[in-house]
């Protein structure tokens, strides 16, 4: 039986890019359109200002299986994604997932983009400056050469540092915006992602045509854009439409009622399907809530390059004991 092997951080950022994530995600969508990818629903658990998040996928005929977990609170985080054998349940990897999860949060918005947004585009409106939003704005340059960047968080000297960091990354236009309607004015790609609890994008502010990555509002106390924007919306689509109906209180609002979920799209059936932007198309949404079959797409193909490789760090197969049933000997 083959050891499983530990991946770390370092061992992630030198096996995979954000573009070639952006990719691997597009496969692992396929998948999951074609049935041969499974989705485990996202659960999780809050105390205070604190959340225990776990996300899973199962592709049983790539013969992984596999879940993410962490635990986000206001001293920080530690994500692992546990990769298991379809066949035998046997431990695979452990994958250190800080930068897995960036590149699969903001790659799957790349995706989103690459299918929604308008082929010309090439503004984006960015709103919020945090850890996830270096990743999206470069998820959305990997599929959209884009000449300029409005940023816009509430505070100055957030999105002063925010882009100092990405002029050096990036050969771009970056324009620190005064408001949220100056970021979002005549911009075909709008981005957010904030822990807002209260809606900031309005419709009346968003062009005519304009696709909106709906990043940050991913539990039930958050919310990023205000109903009329779903009135307006001629395309909405999820990554997992099962955690929208549960965790996502915009799309609740605009969608639950009667049957409304029956116009909402999951972002597979787009890349299957291969429907992108239609002419008539006004604003199209796209809620990003974390799904695992996207977590499990990556941590499958850094495996496969790991062990092509010959990185990460073997590990001893976890090997069963009896439980002590009585505080005597057993």
């Amino acid at each position: 039986m083959t050891e499983p092997v530990w991946i770390s951080e370092q061992d992630v950022v030198d096996l995979m890019s954000l573009p070639e994530a952006i990719d691997a995600l597009e496969r692992g969508l396929v998948l999951e359109a074609r049935g041969e990818a499974q989705n485990m629903v996202k659960t999780h658990v809050a105390w205070g200002h604190n959340n225990l998040h776990a996300i899973g996928a199962a592709y049983p005929g790539a013969g992984f299986i596999g879940t993410k977990t962490w635990a986000h609170t206001a001293a920080g985080a530690c994500p692992l994604l546990i990769l298991f054998d379809a066949e035998t349940g046997q431990l695979k990897a452990i994958i250190e997932a800080f930068a897995l999860g960036q590149m699969r949060t903001g790659g799957i918005s790349g995706v989103a983009t690459k299918w929604l947004a308008d082929e010309h585009a090439d503004v984006l409106a960015l709103i919020g400056t945090g850890k996830q939003a270096l990743a999206q704005l470069a998820a959305v340059h990997a599929v959209r050469r884009l000449k300029q960047v409005r940023v816009f968080s509430p505070r100055a000297d957030s999105r002063r540092e925010f882009i100092d960091k990405a002029r050096t990354r990036f050969d771009i236009e970056l324009i620190e915006a005064a408001s949220v309607e100056a970021a979002l004015a005549d911009a075909p790609i709008v981005t957010t992602v904030t822990r807002a609890t209260q809606a900031f994008v309005n419709a009346a502010d968003v062009v005519q045509g304009a696709h909106i990555n709906a990043v940050g509002a991913i539990t039930g106390e958050r919310q990023e854009l205000a109903q009329d924007v779903f009135v307006r919306c001629s395309r909405a689509t999820v990554d997992d439409p099962a955690a929208a109906r549960k965790l996502s209180s915009e799309f609740i609002r605009a969608f639950g009622a009667a049957d409304g979920w029956s116009g909402v799209a999951s972002l597979s059936t787009v890349v299957a399907t291969e429907r992108g932007r239609q002419p008539g198309d006004d604003i199209t949404v796209f809620k990003a809530m974390g799904m695992g079959v996207s977590d499990v797409a990556l941590g499958i193909e850094l495996f496969h390059r790991a062990a092509a490789r010959g990185r990460g760090l073997d590990i001893k197969q976890p090997q069963r004991c009896n439980p002590r049933l009585t505080t005597g000997v057993n």
